[in-house]
């Protein structure tokens, strides 16, 4: 019998990214089942491509939906997630700021957000000016921080919040940045070596982190 060898990697691929939705989203499968219920076709669509990983699709189709599901909030969490993927970052974080307005103890919603909004302002190719990086690291640390609070044994929390902090020093502790101030960019340094000192912590064999830590500690020691 002749193997279908793309069929099974298709397939592979759709029940990886399931789980993955199913372990840090909770948004199709977990919270709520009003978007599996849906009588709306273009949710179904949407949902289906999500699943596929066509994140263009899943966007067109699920924007389709809102007028109808302006409400749900699943779906926000899903439009938010896929424009996240296909780099609208902007819209990315006014879905996922509407998914926390209505469910504001959504940990997986404030870390979706301070992750959109820490690569918003890394990415080079944004018509950003450094006091908009700014903003936006600050805005992802704040929401860090939330997620934190409502879930402090989650690791990849502290791990991203340690980047966060990272590329917030970085611009602050450049010296031709208009938003210069050595004094906060130590700050933001330690608050980032801190962070990943506790995720070694659990996991004191991540050599990636060891790195970054020992990076860390240059970055402030040349202040």
């Amino acid at each position: 019998m002749k193997v279908n060898l793309d069929k099974i990697r298709r397939a592979a691929k759709k029940t990886v990214l399931i789980g993955m939705l199913l372990m840090v989203g909770g948004f199709a499968f977990g919270q709520s089942a009003q978007n599996i219920e849906s009588s709306n076709p273009y949710v179904k669509l949407g949902q289906k491509a999500l699943i596929d990983g066509d994140f263009k699709a899943a966007v067109t189709n699920l924007e389709k939906a809102l007028p109808d599901e302006k409400n749900n909030l699943d779906l926000m969490y899903m439009l938010g997630y896929s424009q996240y993927q296909i780099g609208e970052y902007k819209k990315s974080i006014e879905s996922f700021s509407a998914v926390l307005n209505g469910r504001p103890d959504d940990v997986n919603a404030y870390y979706y957000r301070a992750k959109v909004s820490n690569t918003l302002a890394a990415d080079p190719q944004t018509k950003l000016n450094d006091k908009q990086r700014a903003d936006l690291l600050e805005s992802s640390i704040a929401d860090y921080n939330k997620a934190i609070g409502l879930d402090d044994s989650d690791m990849k929390l502290y791990q991203n919040r340690a980047m966060a902090y990272r590329d917030l020093g970085n611009l602050v502790g450049t010296p031709t940045s208009k938003n210069y101030n050595k004094e906060a960019a130590a700050t933001y340094y330690d608050g980032s070596i801190k962070d990943l000192e506790t995720v070694l912590a659990k996991n004191p064999s991540r050599k990636d982190l060891n790195l970054e830590l020992k990076k860390l500690k240059v970055y402030r020691s040349s202040l």
